[in-house]
């Protein structure tokens, strides 16, 4: 599980977000009219990383996905994916709250609980906020997240901070991303990480290739690497 992995290679002092495939709080599109929505999805990734450092060990990961919002911007939801088998633990949970909305400049205040169900002493929440603005075909967006010292964080505070950008061809199907993430505390030491990619929509998938690296191993698993991914929205 994600603290395992981070915290075993901190104390091998190797590691020092945005990542490829993790749950978002973004507000989704209303799938119908009406007060209460329900999107959900499901993605399956080459190798799941969260903030630049493999929780998949390399391998592929199934991450399905559930949430319901309502029109005052509220939401909650579920997303999930299979992670390297690590003392008996081999799946991780979000559990994520919030609320988002705005138009010009969009906002969103969440919690997000990380759930081990063979592991309970790795749980551990975080709060995260982001913002984003669209002007023309490019996409800006920002996010802090803050872990509060807690048992499933080895009693540390953790704080991340990243920024990303995606630029949509005209009359195209593909966009191009990009993202850069500033680690430190509980599980990671000025650590950052990057990544370039684009997605494209091909009969209502969304298919994705991107390059993602760090500036820290964390015994191998933050070492650069190319990721692809499908998924399916409804």
């Amino acid at each position: 599980m994600r603290k395992s992995i981070l915290k075993l290679a901190a104390a091998c002092a190797v590691m020092g977000s945005l990542s490829v495939a993790a749950p978002a709080f973004a507000q989704e599109e209303e799938a119908a009219e009406g007060p209460i929505s329900v999107t959900g999805g499901v993605a399956v990734v080459s190798d799941y990383r969260f903030r630049g450092v493999s929780l998949s060990d390399k391998d592929f990961a199934f991450q399905p996905t559930i949430t319901i919002s309502h029109e005052s911007g509220f939401y909650v939801g579920a997303w999930g994916s299979n992670i390297a088998d690590n003392a008996g633990d081999d799946l991780e949970v979000d559990l994520y709250a919030g609320f988002a909305g705005g138009d010009a400049v969009t906002y969103d205040l969440g919690v997000t609980y990380y759930a081990y169900p063979g592991l309970s002493s790795a749980n551990y929440a975080e709060i995260i906020g982001k913002v984003g603005t669209t002007v023309g075909p490019v996409t800006l967006g920002g996010i802090f997240a803050y872990a509060p010292s807690q048992d499933g964080t080895g009693n540390t505070d953790n704080v991340y901070v990243g920024s990303s950008a995606s630029v949509a061809v005209p009359d195209s199907p593909i966009t191009f991303t990009g993202s850069l993430g500033f680690e430190d505390g509980a599980f990671g030491d000025k650590k950052l990480d990057w990544s370039l990619g684009m997605t494209a929509q091909v009969s209502g998938f969304t298919l994705g290739a991107s390059y993602v690296d760090t500036n820290r191993f964390v015994g191998g698993l933050g070492k650069a690497g190319a990721i692809f991914s499908i998924s399916y929205t409804f």
